[in-house]
């Protein structure tokens, strides 16, 4: 149970790093603004599904030794 509370903690803070304005963006304007910031919402997307996947990879570890 530990290790899902571990995940869990893991993915919504890595969920929540990604909202407002990044630090990098500030003082851009336009076009400019809407590039940075999108950029940080895929980069967001892409570390929360790496987080996702090594869950998923832990607890199909973890239920195999169960098994056996």
């Amino acid at each position: 149970m530990a290790v899902q509370i571990l995940f869990l903690t893991w993915g919504i803070a890595g969920a929540a790093s990604g909202s407002g304005t990044p630090e990098g963006c500030q003082g851009l304007t336009g076009d400019d603004l809407d590039v940075c910031n999108d950029a940080s919402d895929v980069g967001t997307t892409i570390g929360v599904g790496i987080v996702v996947g090594l869950w998923v990879t832990a607890d199909f570890t973890l239920g195999l030794t169960y098994v056996i």
